[in-house]
């Protein structure tokens, strides 16, 4: 589909990447992923025919169609929502048109006559592209798509002026979804989504038609939607198979090959360096200086490129509160409506508990009213009814979204960080600064220069230097790539306090929740876990009800504040004497297996693993091939020979999941 070959890029003096490599084809859904500044977005933008390279050849295959969705930028206005999204489908509906208009003139034409029979034939031609196109679904798939993005039925005769800027771009990946083109480009397509349209796009993405490059610091949206990673490091591409765990994984275990084969190269070039020194002035050993010379001379030196620091940054623990945090006792949150209109209620009689060490994470959807529970937490806004207590020695930290606005905007970010954190020196100010992302001279900017996006970063790396024992945290991921999300994680699950956030980020609440709220219709539901058993319970397990806990002035033993991972049989609703969690699993699979058919099972899995590892070996062998061009055919055999090896592992999964259910269900 798109190639390139020995491509090349600058940002002014600054090389992105050298001698690239890559293949597009039809089927791939491939993840974009590098540090910050390495040429990803302008990547993107070349692939969308949108810039160029400085050197090297792009080979786009005809009738690609490439549809490109930026950061954010894009602005739309003019038409109603729903106009908008219909707008994708001008050609299939003046295909309708045509059809009515050819309709009348068959209803006044002689059905005799060859006027007749030639206006018949091309509404018979027309009528068929616009079925096989689906053109009778079109409003039906413009519904679907509005919905899945967060957009209610009510939002769709009102105008696109009307949207702030992050609707604006749900709206623009509405109408990219729409067009379906067989190149999609989305560079961090879920950073204006909240979870419930991240989790509709995964799906959506995961029965795509066509392939598809993303740019994603979500890395659960990642692990769900891709199968392969493209790696743009120290200025070049690297591939590999898989999503991105399996990338992780991957590229530990070639930075371990790239050690090793250094390391080998460089004993047997201090081999051949000091034989030559040793005798390079002897007559008798001429010809073997000689040799030893050109071995030395055709010796590609392996390079080892820096490594990444990994920074750790630990918060300064704080002092221990009671165990009780803080309580909600019949609650309501209303707001006058605007001018003298009816209120506007966002909570009515809520009641609930958080206890030290509490990692909770706050969930709904947008306008649920999750920033204003985090405000009546805060105490930055009051209760209308009802009673908010904070308990003994509690110390409340908000970070707000628009915490920036109170930071100092003529101080120096390096200056004001300094007098901020407790006695450290420039190099560890500067290591703590490039974990988010300021680097370089970025560091001697004014707070007032910066955008929103790097003074939201700045002001939450401020508040975690002094953080109180009641951290309240309102997107905190916000504007963060992979690895600053990896620091504040890291920091936040040693830290000894008490967090209540709000955050769309699926892999950061898994690892961080300990219990979730969700927020909506006015209500707040409590779920013991973190979001993945919320949504297990969601889709069907069984809702744990609040404990005595969670009702103020109730005394109940604490169930554990650690993630349960699966729901015990003891928290499944009961049948009798049979748990409902286990309907499914009849008498017969739970039976034990003869113990010889059980070893032949377990060898057979053996077997089935090695054959997998052997398969996805030749994969990626084949993919890294395909890489190097040699000729269209060639492409083309390296190509069905990839096809094949992926027919023949998806065959052996399916076998292996079998048999490894089986054994699992006997026990």
């Amino acid at each position: 589909m798109i190639q390139l070959s020995g491509a090349g890029k600058r940002f002014g003096h600054k090389l992105l990447f050298e001698n690239a490599d890559w293949l597009i084809t039809s089927n791939d859904r491939i993840g974009l992923v590098g540090g910050n500044g390495t040429g990803k977005s302008t990547l993107m933008k070349v692939l969308a025919g949108m810039d160029t390279f400085d050197y090297g050849t792009l080979t786009i295959a005809k009738g690609t169609s490439a549809g490109y969705l930026p950061q954010d930028g894009l602005t739309l206005s003019g038409r109603s929502v729903f106009a908008e999204c219909m707008s994708v489908f001008d050609d299939l509906r003046a295909m309708e048109v045509e059809m009515e208009s050819l309709t009348h003139s068959m209803a006044e034409l002689d059905h005799t006559s060859p006027e007749y029979s030639a206006v018949a034939d091309r509404y018979h031609r027309v009528e068929h592209e616009f079925r096989t196109r689906d053109g009778y679904s079109i409003e039906a798939e413009v519904g679907r798509v509005l919905m899945g993005l967060g957009f209610t039925k009510e939002d769709w005769p009102r105008l696109t002026d009307e949207f702030s800027g992050g609707w604006q771009m749900r709206l623009a990946l509405a109408k990219l979804l729409l067009q379906q083109p067989n190149l999609l480009l989305l560079d961090e397509p879920t950073n204006h989504l909240d979870l419930e349209a991240r989790n509709w796009l995964e799906d959506y993405l995961q029965n795509y038609p066509h392939a598809f490059v993303l740019i994603s610091h979500d890395r659960y949206f990642l692990d769900v939607t891709v199968n392969k990673i493209a790696e743009i490091w120290n200025k070049r591409f690297w591939f590999y198979t898989g999503n991105y765990d399996k990338f992780l994984a991957q590229k530990t275990q070639r930075n371990e090959q790239l050690q090793a084969a250094y390391r080998n190269q460089r004993d047997r070039i201090d081999q051949l360096e000091v034989f030559i020194n040793r005798f390079r002035y002897q007559a008798t050993k001429a010809k073997q200086v000689q040799s030893r010379i050109k071995e030395l001379e055709k010796i590609e030196r392996i390079e080892i490129p820096p490594e990444e620091k990994t920074i750790h940054f630990s918060f300064p623990q704080p002092k221990p509160s009671g165990r009780i945090v803080a309580e909600f006792e019949g609650v309501a949150k209303s707001y006058s409506g605007k001018n003298g209109g009816a209120e506007k209620e966002v909570f009515r009689n809520v009641s609930f508990m958080i206890e030290r060490t509490d990692r909770i994470a706050l969930v709904g959807v947008n306008g649920a009213g999750k920033s204003t529970l985090i405000k009546l937490l805060a105490g930055t806004e009051p209760v209308s009814r009802g009673e908010f207590r904070l308990g003994h020695n509690v110390q409340s930290d908000y970070f707000a979204q628009d915490q920036y606005k109170e930071l100092d905007p003529d101080a120096r970010i390096l200056d004001d960080l300094g007098e901020a954190s407790p006695p450290s020196g420039e190099t560890e100010l500067r290591s703590l600064l490039g974990c988010f992302l300021f680097s370089d001279d970025d560091v001697f900017k004014k707070i007032g220069v910066l955008s929103g996006g790097e003074r939201g970063r700045y002001a939450l790396l401020r508040l975690l230097l002094h953080p109180a024992n009641f951290l309240l945290l309102d997107e905190p991921t916000n504007h963060l790539d992979l690895r600053a999300k990896d620091v504040l994680l890291d920091a936040l699950v040693k830290y000894t306090g008490t967090v209540v956030f709000v955050s769309h980020d699926r892999y950061f609440i898994d690892k961080l929740a300990t219990r979730v709220f969700e927020v909506g219709d006015g209500k707040v539901e409590v779920f013991p876990g973190n979001y993945e058993d919320y949504l297990w319970r969601k889709q069907g397990g069984q809702h744990v009800a609040p404990t005595l806990d969670d009702v103020p002035g109730a005394k109940a033993a604490k169930t554990g504040s650690s993630s349960a991972t699966k729901p015990a049989a003891s928290d499944q609703p009961t049948n009798g004497n049979r748990s409902a969690g286990t309907e499914g699993v009849t008498e017969a699979s739970r039976k034990r297996l003869n113990p010889i058919k059980r070893k032949q099972m377990e060898d057979r899995v053996r077997e089935l693993e090695e054959e997998i590892s052997r398969v996805e070996a030749a994969i990626a062998h084949c993919e890294t091939a395909l890489q190097n061009f040699v000729s269209a055919d060639e492409s083309h055999r390296q190509s069905q020979e990839l096809d094949q090896h992926k027919a023949n592992h998806s065959v052996l999964m399916k076998e292996w999941e079998e048999f490894s259910q089986e054994l699992s269900n006997s026990g």
